[in-house]
């Protein structure tokens, strides 16, 4: 675990985040030299680019925030930060946290309001879902505003997204975010103290002190990261070569993202909400692999039908000549 690569003119780099500007800048990249290769505009793939980065960092950022089981902090921590408890040890939080000790709960409130905590990107809570859906967003307005064939870039999206996201859980690794339940497996993963696991581990009773090692746990950053990987070489390989119809490469990214996020998400342990038994991010996979069918049998079912017609029309021109 490497939360921080180097440090930079005084400020230290975030692997995390620079995991996942190389993702940003690579897919960005090899969508531009996708797009001119089929005869379209690459100065379109660019901008899209940039506007993916920030509506999809707003996005992710909005996500976590309202939906994995931090929004009563956040208000907490701006209005009222008394009412913010984090189950630490009181030499931490008098040290490293500089907060208030609170000896008969045996828990530590912040010592002073932050209104902008939501905010703070580089402290991670980024969701992929939220992110992504923004970034959509953003290329169906800019793709509507170039009048670039729309089913087309979003194919390329299918190709490029799952490699940036790869690269970005490659990052959750290095920061120890999105962590696995604890497991004995050959391959399971121990954070080191004070990682998201162990903290995690220690509110939960499974560890004496939030400065010992975590129990190792399933790598579930790597099972995803694996998987996307795993994705954008069916996307690129086999479906993109064999697709009957633009928007089919967008489509099966979709649907294979959504079911493996979906079996994946039930190894995880870190807080990111719930309802009925099921995470968020199961929720909005299932709602996701609804829309890609969806998507699937409107455009199979529109494609015979425009042929039809216009061979119907075809037929009638024919007719009057």
């Amino acid at each position: 675990m490497h939360p921080t690569l180097f440090s930079l003119f005084g400020y230290d780099v975030s692997s995390y985040m620079l995991l996942i500007a190389v993702g940003f800048v690579f897919a960005t990249a090899m969508g531009a030299l996708w797009v001119r290769r089929v005869g379209q505009n690459p100065d379109v793939i660019v901008d899209l680019g940039l506007a993916s980065v920030v509506a999809g960092l707003v996005g992710a950022r909005l996500l976590h925030v309202f939906a994995d089981g931090y929004f009563w902090d956040y208000v907490h921590l701006c209005t009222d930060p008394s009412r913010v408890s984090w189950p630490v040890l009181k030499s931490e939080c008098l040290g490293r946290l500089d907060g208030i000790w609170d000896a008969q709960a045996s828990v530590c409130h912040p010592q002073r309001a932050d209104c902008w905590s939501w905010a703070q990107i580089w402290g991670g809570g980024l969701t992929f879902y939220g992110g992504f859906v923004a970034a959509t967003v953003a290329a169906w307005w800019l793709f509507r505003r170039d009048r670039f064939p729309f089913w087309k870039g979003v194919d390329m999206g299918g190709m490029m997204v799952p490699i940036g996201l790869g690269l970005g859980r490659l990052g959750c690794v290095m920061v120890g975010c999105c962590f696995g339940k604890t497991c004995d497996l050959p391959w399971a993963l121990a954070f080191p103290s004070h990682s998201p696991a162990s903290e995690w581990q220690f509110r939960h009773k499974l560890l004496a002190t939030p400065i010992d090692e975590s129990l190792p746990v399933h790598p579930t950053q790597l099972y995803e990261s694996l998987a996307a990987f795993a994705i954008a070489a069916v996307t690129i390989l086999y479906v993109q070569g064999r697709k009957r119809y633009d928007g089919q490469v967008f489509v099966a990214f979709c649907v294979l993202y959504a079911v493996s996020r979906f079996v994946i998400e039930f190894w995880r342990s870190d807080d990111r909400g719930g309802l009925l038994g099921l995470s968020t991010s199961q929720w909005i996979g299932i709602a996701m692999l609804l829309v890609g069918l969806g998507i699937h049998y409107g455009r199979v079912w529109r494609r015979p039908r425009l042929v039809g017609e216009t061979r119907s029309l075809r037929g009638v021109s024919t007719d009057l000549i």
